[in-house]
């Protein structure tokens, strides 16, 4: 076989290879006579078949296997004699193919760029830290509570003009220029008096009413309300109040805890500060991992193979044009032709695969791994999202190793994480849940 490299031009390699037809001669009269050992031919006991007659028979099929063999085995060959570290699969392209020829072909190949691991040493962070307290899991246990309230009726002497905290049962009829909207009617709706209700404005026109009172109230539909036909238009509704309610006060006390399915209610204190604890945590998690994805990308100064991010940015394309078609695009992109958007989503996509192969990279020298136990728990916890299909989805995992990797990507980015961590100078700082929820910029993760 002869090999002649024709491109070395950064990441990207290009041979031309040559292999002699006696070569693919010798390999195409070996699997021929493999073939007359099998072949069944009327006329001819097995294995006693002219060899002039399989030729006839089977020449141009074997011909075409072997051929595709050689091309596949060299191509093998030239990368492993070579050590190369390709970024994607090889393109190979037929130059001759003749029978009684030399076999020759290039082989366009891309590679993946030398990585030099930076010292993370040198690498400072801050992970944000927040803590449960006493008045936040108050608060919560308020908000439960209140959901657990009961409406009374109010009847008799006990009606009173409806106020801020009341419900007031009613029937609406919903108009636009006096004319009566889809979806614009409807009967014995309870409005809360004080809540947010469907409208800006509409459960506040309704206070002072009482039972067996009518009112026509006027409110404008939000800009983003989610029927366009209504969305921004000033609309009338005809109101008649049915019934006024008023919510029981559910006292704060074992009781409650029990109808919570708790022993008391300090257990029920503990399992919100669990939560809300657990909560914070992934958000320090998600914060800190940010920090160290934007300390690595200004670290990570080495080219990035064209095909991988020509692959990431058109999986991120394919996603934006989706939610076009669905009216859910991005607000920040509003106003941007497709030019300006291709050039920063391409720089979300060259970002995404050098980060990508960084933490490769320091995963391969580091020897970081994903177990066979840690896949089994990702598994499981994939199953459990469709019960009663918890074993079909596993089995399906096994039987995909490509949809199983789609499981290891996360779990290999995390222990990557974790081990560069471990090595930076991490400082810890308390700060209220508010600051700890502030949305920084920047990516988030790479997969997915």
């Amino acid at each position: 076989m002869q090999v002649t490299e024709t491109l070395s031009e950064g990441l990207k390699r290009a041979y031309n290879v040559v292999v002699p037809a006696a070569d693919t001669d010798a390999r195409r009269d070996k699997r021929l006579a493999e073939v007359a050992k099998t072949v069944n031919i009327p006329g001819f006991r097995p294995g006693k078949v002219p060899m002039g007659v399989v030729k006839k028979r089977y020449a141009g099929a074997v011909t075409a296997e072997v051929l595709e063999a050689a091309v596949n085995e060299a191509t093998t060959q030239v990368i492993n004699e070579r050590g190369l570290r390709t970024a994607s699969q090889p393109k190979v392209e037929i130059v001759s193919i003749e029978d009684g020829r030399d076999l020759e072909f290039k082989i366009d190949v891309e590679l993946l760029p030398e990585i030099v691991v930076p010292d993370f040493s040198g690498v400072e962070l801050t992970r944000l830290k927040a803590e449960a307290t006493p008045e936040a899991i108050d608060k919560t246990l308020g908000e439960i509570a209140a959901r657990q309230r009961e409406l009374v009726t109010l009847e008799g002497d006990d009606i009173v003009p409806a106020e801020v905290g009341h419900v007031l049962s009613v029937d609406f009829l919903g108009k636009v220029d006096g004319v009566a909207f889809e979806g614009g009617t409807g009967t014995d709706m309870d409005v809360e008096l004080g809540g947010t209700g469907f409208i800006p404005g509409f459960a506040d026109q309704l206070v002072g009413m009482k039972p067996g009172e009518e009112r026509q109230i006027n409110v404008t539909f939000p800009e983003d309300y989610g029927s366009k036909e209504l969305a921004g238009k000033a609309a009338t509704f005809d109101i008649t109040a049915k019934a006024l309610k008023k919510p029981s006060v559910v006292e704060l006390n074992d009781e409650l805890a029990t109808k919570l399915g708790f022993e008391n209610l300090e257990d029920v204190r503990k399992a919100i500060s669990s939560s809300m604890q657990r909560e914070y945590d992934q958000l320090s998690r998600l914060r800190i991992k940010r920090e160290l994805l934007d300390a690595l990308a200004k670290l990570a100064d080495f080219p990035t193979p064209d095909s991988m991010v020509d692959a990431e940015f058109a999986q991120i394309w394919e996603r934006i044009e989706a939610d076009r078609a669905k009216g859910e695009g991005d607000a920040e992109d509003a106003g941007k032709d497709d030019a300006t958007l291709k050039a920063e989503y391409r720089a979300i996509a060259e970002r995404r695969v050098r980060l990508g192969l960084l933490l490769a990279e320091i995963g391969r020298i580091n020897t970081i791994t994903v177990g066979q136990d840690e896949m089994t728990r990702a598994m499981m916890r994939e199953a459990q999202r469709y019960p009663g299909q918890e074993q079909m989805v596993i089995d399906f995992f096994r039987k995909n190793p490509q949809a199983a990797e789609s499981l290891r990507g996360p779990i290999y980015e995390e222990k990557v994480v974790d081990y560069v961590l471990e090595l930076a100078k991490v400082t810890d700082k308390i700060v209220t849940p508010e600051e700890l929820a502030k949305e920084p910029e920047g990516e988030t993760s790479l997969v997915g």
